[in-house]
Parts: C-alpha cells; sequence; structure tokens
C-alpha cells in the first residue's frame, strides 16, 4: 500500500477522521452513562428531600420553579417540592436554594413544615474551604452551636455578629451569611408559592 504524503491536506484529513471517530465514541458512551447517571441524582434528590422533610413516607404532589433577583439583579432559581404524607395531608415544602459561598456556589436543599419552620437541611453542593467553610453541613443542624432547626426565617436568620440570633461557623462568617442568606431565601420562595391544596406556603392556619 502506498504511504500518504506527509502534505497539510493529508494530515488535516486524517486528523478530522480521528475527531470525528472519537466524538462518535464519547456521543455513544454519553448515552450509555446518561441513563444511569439521571437516575443517580434523582434518587439523591429522592433521599435529600425525605432527609430534610424528616419522613421516610411521602410524595412529591407538585413542583414548582421560583425565579426572583437578588439585591444586584441577578436572577436565581428555586425548586419547590411540596410534599404530602400516604394520607394525602399537606408536610410542608423542601426548597432548592443557591448562593455565592466564600469558595464558590453553595447549594442547599431546606425542609419547610406548613406554618414555615424548618425541619431540616442537606448540602447538595459546595467549593468552601475543607475544615472551615465545609463545616456547614453540620453547624446548623438540631443541638449543633448554630442549631437553626424549628426556627422561622419569617424574620430573616442572621449571624450573632450581624445582631442575629445564630452562631456563625468559627472563622467561616462569610460561609454562614452565604448560607443563612441561602435559608432566608428558599423561605422567601415558599412563602410565595401556593400548596397543593390551594393555600399559600407558610400562611396556612389552623382550622
Amino acid at each position: 500500500m502506498k504511504k500518504l504524503e506527509s502534505t497539510l491536506t493529508n494530515m488535516v484529513l486524517v486528523l478530522t477522521g480521528v475527531a470525528v471517530i472519537m466524538g462518535g465514541i464519547l456521543a455513544y458512551v454519553n448515552h450509555l452513562t446518561e441513563g444511569p447517571i439521571n437516575d443517580q441524582k434523582a434518587k439523591a434528590l429522592a433521599d435529600g428531600i425525605k432527609t430534610v422533610m424528616c419522613v421516610s413516607d411521602l410524595k412529591v404532589a407538585k413542583t414548582d420553579t421560583v425565579r426572583q433577583n437578588d439585591a444586584k439583579g441577578k436572577e436565581l432559581i428555586y425548586l419547590l417540592y411540596h410534599v404530602q404524607d400516604a394520607q394525602g395531608q399537606d408536610l410542608g415544602a423542601a426548597v432548592q436554594s443557591t448562593t455565592g459561598g466564600f469558595g464558590g456556589d453553595l447549594k442547599v436543599l431546606v425542609g419547610f413544615d406548613p406554618d414555615g419552620k424548618i425541619l431540616g437541611y442537606t448540602l447538595l453542593e459546595h467549593a468552601e474551604t475543607p475544615g472551615l467553610g465545609a463545616k456547614a453541613d453540620r453547624w446548623f443542624q438540631k443541638g449543633e452551636k448554630g442549631d437553626i432547626i424549628g426556627k422561622s426565617p419569617a424574620e430573616p436568620l442572621t449571624v450573632s455578629k450581624d445582631g442575629g440570633q445564630v452562631d456563625a461557623i468559627t472563622a467561616s462568617t462569610i460561609t454562614s451569611r452565604a448560607f443563612l442568606l441561602a435559608v432566608n431565601s428558599a423561605y422567601s420562595a415558599y412563602k410565595s408559592t401556593p400548596a397543593p391544596d390551594g393555600e399559600t406556603g407558610a400562611t396556612k392556619q389552623e382550622k
């Protein structure tokens, strides 16, 4: 077989052919892994909702997307998962909220009861400093120094350094502020949406 001459045209053709083949392989692999990855994400979200709502037997009755602008005019997107128990009783909602932390985006999932009190939370994503800002996954849990469980952000939660009632993570005030902002914003989004029974979140009254 005659050897291809080392011309610019031949080199371009060879490189193009390799690129097309590799692109096809990558597309095929992506197609094979897309399903399992999406299944993993769905399971992680379902587990997260159960964790923050503190209930294992529940169903997502309604999903809402809320868009709000922050103080700088940036559009923020909140995902709300209104949940009910097996009998169809409103349990509140799990709200996904994102703010900018010290090292990058801080994404949290916060559970609220029908009155707007915090049931629980979990960090879905963060880029905070290991050993400092990363402590947010435990610092604000029930029984910990910055415990926010059972509190209502109807009056925005702030760190004690800013005159608030929540102890900030040691040496991580910026992360603590970002976390509480995410929680406060999640509450605001929850309050603005109607529950599955038609009543506005966090405004349901005893009958």
